[in-house]
């Protein structure tokens, strides 16, 4: 037995295991983890994507298929959100754009996503044929006719 300074004797544990929890503490801790798990790809889905490597310089300009792309981030009004790419492909623009979701779609292709503008522009060189080039302008400004996309896709023979 072990006195204290006072005289009064303190009880004292006789070495053995630790207690193990009980069955309803380590479901409570296992329902925890789960939901917490549970609970990642859902907060995963509703984070903003952050910039993709080749979107995080000023621009890209490369050969691809034997056709130059290039893309500038250009910034339009006051705020860091208010850019847009200029996108060309042999010189000629390459209109993309962007969804909800942050990724990219563009006038040829405007049926899938890329998550980056490069790749829609990869993607738009995949679908153009080799005797094939994209329209100068759509902008009715410029003479174009938006209504006249129809068949052709945008495209030039």
């Amino acid at each position: 037995m072990v006195v204290n300074a006072d005289g009064v004797p303190v009880p004292t544990r006789r070495p053995g295991p630790a207690r193990a929890g009980t069955r309803r503490e380590l479901l409570r801790g296992l329902l925890g983890v789960a939901a917490g798990l549970a609970l990642v790809p859902v907060v995963a889905a509703a984070w903003p994507p952050g910039p993709a490597d080749d979107t995080v310089g000023a621009g890209f300009d490369e050969m691809y298929r034997g056709r130059r792309i290039q893309g500038v981030l250009t910034p339009v009004g006051r705020s860091a959100d208010g850019a847009q790419w200029e996108v060309t492909v042999d010189g000629r623009p390459l209109h993309l754009m962007r969804r909800a979701d942050g990724t990219w779609l563009s006038m040829i292709d405007h049926y899938r996503s890329y998550r980056t503008p490069l790749e829609a522009a990869r993607a738009a060189v995949d679908e153009l044929g080799p005797g094939e080039g994209l329209r100068e302008s759509d902008d009715p400004a410029d003479g174009g006719h938006l209504h006249d996309m129809g068949g052709r896709r945008g495209l030039h023979a």
